[in-house]
């Protein structure tokens, strides 16, 4: 089993989900989260003062997969949240012990199916 955490956009959101849903991959944990990478904030106007924003908002999306859906997990997330420029976000790929699901005790792969 593996966890993939990936920040994106979150303009990109419904779309992943959607593309998530439609892979049979349904199981996700959302977060809005804060963060700076190498796009290093932007700067605004507020009241005639120029701000420097430096941390942007950014969603995290948590998925444990298996390692059979691994490869179709990441294609989802770079087909549907990549515009190909900084800022686009990142995956990152866990080895996940074990899963167990509280309701039935089941554990292993059949917790997270």
């Amino acid at each position: 089993m593996k966890k993939i955490e990936a920040i994106i956009k979150p303009s990109k959101l419904k779309a992943v989900q959607a593309a998530l849903i439609e892979a049979d991959i349904p199981c996700m944990t959302v977060a809005p989260v804060k963060g700076a990478g190498l796009q290093r904030g932007y700067s605004e106007i507020y009241r005639g003062t120029e701000k420097s924003m430096i941390l942007l908002n950014k969603i995290l999306i948590i998925c444990v997969v298996s390692d059979e859906n691994l490869e179709k997990c990441i294609k989802v997330f770079m087909d549907h949240a990549s515009e190909g420029k900084t800022g686009d976000g990142k995956i990152f790929i866990y080895d996940v012990q074990d899963a167990i699901r509280l309701r039935t005790g089941t554990r292993g792969i059949e917790a997270i199916r």
